[in-house]
């Protein structure tokens, strides 16, 4: 079975998720779609495909069986539930949307359509973050007491002024958490459970004419009980790696630049001494060595091969009709949480989730 995708929105990501469609088995792109004629025709030159101008005039196509919606972030869910509503399979790229209300209508519409949805967290698929996630699952980490999440990136002013909806809290929903920050702080939910409660402050530091966050931190604690931190900015000239931290009772865990930069896991009772122990860094021994690097790191060119991973997972998961890694309900508690730190911003008071 070959799924036929139309991509919508032929910007950078766009045509990052035309070539990975058009590099991968079992998925063909059918079409391309945006309001800027022009950009719509020379990508549909590329491939050899259709160009179109509307997304319901795809939706009527019975030879298009999902769509990858590539286009600003507050237009995401609607777009999203046109697709699910015509029966066809939806990609979103991250965020899922900007308001908890579009990503509740997405899920909505997901329950009563015959197609299936993935939220783009492709980061979950990187060798690390797999490595990461099921140490935890396995108990190798113990008890998780605390993470530190540190994306510090630089933007320019000429690449908010580049677009009209960057930097626009309308239709970009958000800033530096938003906006660049969100993979990490999925990986953040991801690993770590549950968000309950978050203490945040955030602010325009280093930027004009933008009307969200170029910097912000926060407090999280969780339904275990574990506590985080996450520092997000586009203010932090000229931008190092995404970090993040996981820290448990018997291990620990360092992704940084999308690679496995430390783990250790303790090996039995000879390592529990009271100032610890066990200081060598078995990242080596639980990543493989020919393990592909994954990275984006702070250069958004540079964006990372893990998405063919994940829509090699939802090809399965429409074959098979299992639900993929990335859920609308995930992609939503992931939201959920960067609602949540910009209320609390706000408003200087803690925010239940």
């Amino acid at each position: 079975m070959t799924v036929r995708f139309a991509v919508l929105g032929c910007g950078v990501i766009g045509k990052h998720h035309a070539a990975v469609i058009d590099g991968l088995t079992g998925a063909e792109l059918a079409a391309v779609i945006d309001i800027d004629p022009e950009a719509a025709q020379a990508l549909a030159d590329k491939y050899g495909v259709p160009a179109y101008g509307k997304l319901d005039d795809v939706l009527a196509l019975d030879d298009i069986d999902a769509v990858a919606v590539c286009t600003p972030s507050g237009d995401h869910a609607g777009q999203a539930v046109a697709v699910l509503r015509a029966d066809k399979h939806v990609v979103v790229e991250k965020p899922i949307d900007i308001t908890a209300e579009a990503a509740a209508e997405l899920a909505a519409a997901e329950r009563t359509s015959k197609g299936r949805a993935t939220v783009i967290s492709q980061h979950r698929f990187d060798a690390a973050s797999q490595v990461v996630r099921s140490a935890i699952s396995d108990g190798k980490l113990g008890d998780l007491t605390s993470a530190v999440v540190s994306i510090a990136w630089w933007r320019s002013q000429e690449y908010y002024d580049s677009g009209a909806w960057r930097g626009t809290k309308e239709i970009d929903g958000g800033g530096a958490l938003m906006n660049q920050g969100i993979h990490t702080i999925d990986l953040l939910v991801w690993m770590m459970g549950q968000p309950v409660e978050v203490t945040a402050y955030a602010g325009r530091l280093a930027h004009d004419r933008i009307n969200v966050e170029d910097t912000a931190v926060a407090i999280v604690r969780f339904a275990g009980g574990a506590l985080a931190t996450i520092h997000g900015t586009t203010a932090a000239y000229p931008g190092v790696s995404a970090r993040l931290q996981v820290h448990g009772t018997r291990g620990s865990a360092v992704i940084d630049d999308d690679k496995l930069a430390y783990f250790h896991a303790a090996d039995g009772a000879k390592e529990a001494g009271s100032y610890g122990g066990g200081d060598t860094n078995q990242a080596a021994q639980v990543l493989a060595a020919d393990a592909p690097a994954q990275t984006a790191g702070a250069d958004p060119s540079a964006l990372s091969n893990a998405h063919s991973t994940q829509y090699a997972d939802f090809l399965e998961a429409i074959a098979t009709g299992r639900e993929p890694l990335v859920t609308v309900a995930e992609g939503s508690r992931t939201l959920d949480l960067v609602l949540a730190i910009y209320e609390s911003a706000e408003t200087g008071k803690p925010v239940s989730l």
